[in-house]
């Protein structure tokens, strides 16, 4: 009888609190409700857009080609077609990628005219100097790692006989705005773009064939130089040839003013 009556007082006293609302203590609350931390949000970062001075002639579209060759292969379909149609263009390497392909090295530098090569990284790590994931390539993380990810990529540049870069752009053409102080603080101005030519050499031909023929006076475009089997490759070429018999006029981030996004090119 006592075990009864006292099951019955714990009960109505459970009831009683339920009706009162009251809260639970926090030590009936689950441990991972109780201790889960809170998120921290990740750095703000940018994407800088990149324009160069327009020809303002009608039916006379001037563009800027450039192409990053962080990893892997040259694209030998896109670097062939440029010398044969003897279209200029600003090439983005990396150390990793300069190690690679020293066939590739020999083509640019026999061909100064048209071939202007600029800074892209030692090691392809997004320029952003605090800890983050962007498209699940690790940032530099830190100020001083930002640092080595561009002075070690001019490093390489330099060791390979190529004149000292003054352009940089990074991995994922991602920053935050304090590693763009950073970098215009060593000395170089930051490449965006205006027009996504190849989705990172993740898109089909037929679509970069598309993106990069719609490219107006004054535009910038990304594209990739180191798929070679990506179908992104055919559509660059593809637009390339189209644009030449248009009549379009192809600058290198050099030959004309440009203006950036975020102080990226002051």
């Amino acid at each position: 009888m006592n075990r009864i009556l006292l099951t019955s007082a714990l009960l109505l006293a459970a009831v009683s609190a339920a009706l009162a609302g009251e809260v639970p203590p926090a030590s009936s609350v689950p441990p991972a409700i109780a201790s889960a931390p809170a998120k921290a949000p990740g750095p703000k970062l940018v994407e800088p857009h990149l324009h160069i001075a327009r020809s303002n002639i009608a039916g006379h579209s001037r563009i800027a080609l450039t192409f990053d060759a962080c990893m892997g292969q040259a694209d030998e379909r896109i670097l062939s077609t440029l010398v044969r149609e003897r279209i200029p263009a600003t090439i983005f390497v990396t150390a990793r990628w300069l190690k690679r392909n020293p066939a590739a090295l020999v083509v640019f530098l026999q061909n100064p005219d048209l071939f202007e090569l600029e800074n892209h990284g030692e090691n392809h790590i997004p320029a952003v100097d605090t800890p983050t994931l962007i498209y699940g390539i690790a940032s530099a993380g830190s100020p001083q790692a930002v640092r080595q990810e561009v002075e070690g990529g001019a490093a390489a540049m330099i060791a390979a006989g190529i004149p000292a870069p003054h352009w940089f752009r990074g991995s994922t053409a991602k920053y935050d705005l304090s590693a763009i102080g950073e970098i215009r603080n060593m000395g170089f101005r930051i490449a965006g773009y205006s027009i996504n030519g190849d989705g990172g050499s993740l898109l089909g031909a037929a679509i970069t064939e598309k993106r990069i023929a719609s490219a107006k006076d004054g535009d910038v475009v990304i594209s990739h130089i180191n798929q070679p089997t990506h179908a992104a490759g055919e559509g660059v070429v593809k637009a390339l040839v189209d644009l030449k018999a248009k009549g379009t006029e192809f600058v290198r981030l050099d030959d004309v003013e440009d203006t950036g996004d975020d102080k990226t090119a002051e």
